[in-house]
């Protein structure tokens, strides 16, 4: 666990700088958006195709493949509509990753979240935290569709504090509104910290999130 944490923040770091070296010294460089977005549309078509969607990974693979052809004849994207796309990729593929747990037969990410931290769990409890991840995956949803209608209707520094300040805050907000409505409904959640959630989810002995116990 401890040796796949360390290659995961190594390929973070390197992917964010090169991110970085792209944007402030080559900004009309052709293989910007290849770098950038590409590594999420890999990440995405690897996961959808683990899961058997065969349909999502394939669209991944194509989107991923004509980024490739573009910079390769030359064409670019502009670091504005840059900036955009990898915004809103990622919060499509946030939506992809709960939303592919809501699907018959598949335990949802929420839920075996929480059996993990709390242990078994009761109907009304599984049945609540179903829905948090139903709420997760529209939110993510909705913040990608924000992003898109800011950006084409407000002046691009109001986008990049909406991507900078407000995407984060907004996840912040829906994290504790959720924290303190989940008390309110169902004391019987025992309360757990961050870490222990993260703990009991990295378990190896855990049952897999995407089925059913």
């Amino acid at each position: 666990m401890r040796a796949r944490s360390i290659v995961v923040g190594l390929c973070g770091a390197a992917y964010v700088a090169a991110s970085h070296w792209l944007m402030t010294r080559a900004p009309a460089s052709e293989w910007n958006a290849v770098v950038i977005v590409g590594p999420m549309l890999a990440l995405l078509g690897l996961y959808t195709w683990q899961r058997q969607q065969r349909s999502l990974a394939a669209v991944a693979a194509l989107a991923l493949l004509g980024l490739v052809v573009l910079a390769w004849r030359g064409g670019g994207v502009s670091p504005a509509s840059l900036y955009l796309t990898q915004h809103v990729a990622i919060h499509v593929a946030l939506a992809t990753v709960f939303a592919l747990t809501l699907r018959p037969g598949r335990e949802p990410l929420v839920t075996a979240l929480a059996r993990r931290v709390h242990g078994a769990l009761t109907p009304a409890m599984a049945a609540y935290s179903r829905k948090v991840t139903a709420a997760w995956a529209i939110y993510f949803v909705a913040m990608g569709g924000v992003s898109i209608a800011v950006f084409a209707f407000a002046p691009f520094d109001t986008w990049a504090a909406f991507a900078n300040f407000g995407t984060p805050l907004a996840m912040v907000v829906l994290f504790v509104g959720e924290y303190q409505l989940r008390y309110r409904l169902h004391p019987e959640f025992e309360r757990a910290t961050l870490s222990a959630a993260v703990r009991a989810y990295s378990r190896r002995d855990a049952a897999p999130a995407d089925r059913a116990p």
